[in-house]
């Protein structure tokens, strides 16, 4: 049996690719529809709490440049310096993004209980926490 790392390493890749392809018509990537929802979910927020929210998700850079490209196209506008808003149009699209995203995650559970989802997430999340944590001592 491979180790826990490598299929954490090919699983994220595996939906990233997907994702990615499933978006390309709508001109998103994965982590551009990820930061699509943060802005949904706070009214309030800002580049820097984007960029917080989704640090384990990507590097600064590729955060900037996806933040740039829903500004760029329409997605979301800079109502204020350092803060992030959807446009109306961005609201609309994302809720036809929505349509799409529902269709790749029922392909990616599609032989995954949601028991067995809930217990995956929840080893997982365990995982990262105590890794997260401070070192144990020597």
């Amino acid at each position: 049996m491979k180790p826990i790392g490598y299929w954490l390493n090919r699983t994220d890749r595996a939906l990233t690719g997907r994702m990615n392809a499933a978006l390309a018509d709508f001109g998103l990537t994965r982590l551009a529809w990820q930061v699509l929802n943060v802005v949904a979910d706070d009214p309030g927020a800002t580049e820097a709490s984007v960029r917080d929210l989704l640090a384990a998700n990507a590097t600064a850079d590729a955060l900037t440049e996806a933040v740039g490209t829903v500004v760029r196209d329409g997605w979301a506008v800079r109502p204020a310096p350092g803060r992030l808003a959807l446009t109306e149009d961005g609201r609309t699209r994302l809720a036809e993004v929505a349509e799409r995203v529902d269709a790749f995650r029922a392909l990616a559970t599609r032989n995954i209980s949601d028991a067995e989802y809930r217990i995956a997430v929840g080893v997982l999340e365990r995982m990262a926490l105590d890794l997260e944590g401070p070192a144990p001592s020597a």
